[in-house]
């Protein structure tokens, strides 16, 4: 078999905050009877839906794949995948809440996987008015905040980010944040599911209580002082892409065209996460030959690192977010 992209299976999560139409990215999942608030793209229980892997679950597979996709310099990779994608559907807000970094987590949350949560988001689409909020404010210290929280007005201790579709956000572990409603994002992250809230709007879970708060750990946490979340300044390249998040943990470019493409590989692990447009997908220049593949919108593809060079020929514009993880 031709070493080719393989395409992973999304996993649908409900969430108290979530949507119950998923379209356009997912035009079946309408009138749905819970609200889906996330749609893993790389979660250990998504499943390859072709190649070698087909059938298996991203987590079985990872610790055993060779080196023609974790590539010759890295060493022995971690036991599970590095890089989390989601898209998000809001239709409420998030919590108010913080990651811890990899230091902390290592210390305090072993039994939770140990690794810290820095993460980006792409604004897929928005209605007008929608926002985020990234960050404290200048001059916010612990006193503060522990009242604001004690007050029920933390959110208002956060830098407003009014947002639209194309827009970039990246979120360093410590960086205390929420998202608003009316849009969908694209998320990438450290895999880990890490959270400490701090506000959650008087929201019940299902059994009718409220729904924990960490805000002790979230303290132990947060980032005072200067901050290094919020949107990023984008400069376009057209024949490299936009790159949108640069980072230890990944890297994020964004690639749009509505004719033949050809991307050179980086050698290193890579996602192709395509938010608009269809076609084919070409590989060449492998030990082990020549593949074809079509992709789709919503669609996640994992490309091995000794894949040296994809040509993408669309049949509609196409959209895609380009991952890398520098393992």
């Amino acid at each position: 078999m031709a070493l080719r992209p393989v395409r992973l299976e999304p996993l649908f999560v409900p969430r108290i905050w979530g949507a119950r139409s998923l379209a356009p990215l997912f035009p079946e999942k309408k009138s749905l009877t819970e609200p889906i608030g996330e749609v893993w793209l790389t979660g250990n229980d998504c499943r390859f839906a072709d190649g070698p892997f087909a059938g298996e679950r991203l987590g079985d597979a990872w610790p055993c794949m060779g080196e023609e996709w974790v590539g010759k310099l890295a060493s022995r990779h971690s036991k599970k995948f590095p890089v989390l994608a989601k898209f998000l559907f809001p239709e409420d807000k998030l919590s108010v809440q913080v990651h811890p970094d990899d230091d902390y987590a290592s210390h305090h949350e072993a039994a939770a996987g140990g690794t810290g949560k820095t993460e980006m988001w792409y604004v897929v689409s928005a209605r007008p008015g929608a926002e985020v909020r990234v960050g404290l404010r200048p001059g916010i210290n612990v006193s503060e905040f522990r009242r604001a929280v004690g007050d029920g007005r933390v959110e208002d201790l956060l830098e407003r980010i009014p947002v639209q579709a194309g827009d970039a956000i990246f979120v360093p572990a410590g960086t205390v944040h929420t998202i608003g409603s009316d849009m969908v994002l694209c998320e990438v992250q450290q895999n880990s599911d890490i959270t400490y809230r701090i506000h959650d709007f008087g929201r019940l879970d299902a059994r009718g209580n409220p729904r924990e708060l960490h805000i002790e750990k979230a303290l132990g946490v947060t980032r005072f002082g200067q901050q290094h979340g919020g949107k990023v300044t984008l400069h376009d390249d057209i024949r490299k892409g936009t790159l949108l998040v640069e980072c230890a943990y990944f890297n994020v470019v964004k690639h749009e065209f509505d004719e033949a493409a050809h991307v050179q590989s980086t050698e290193k692990l890579e996602l192709l996460i395509f938010l608009e447009g269809s076609g084919t997908l070409n590989t060449g220049n492998t030990d082990s030959g020549e593949a074809s593949i079509e992709y789709s919108r919503a669609q996640t593809w994992l490309v091995p690192c000794a894949l040296r060079e994809m040509a993408f020929a669309p049949k509609k514009p196409t959209k895609m977010l380009r991952v890398t993880a520098p393992l």
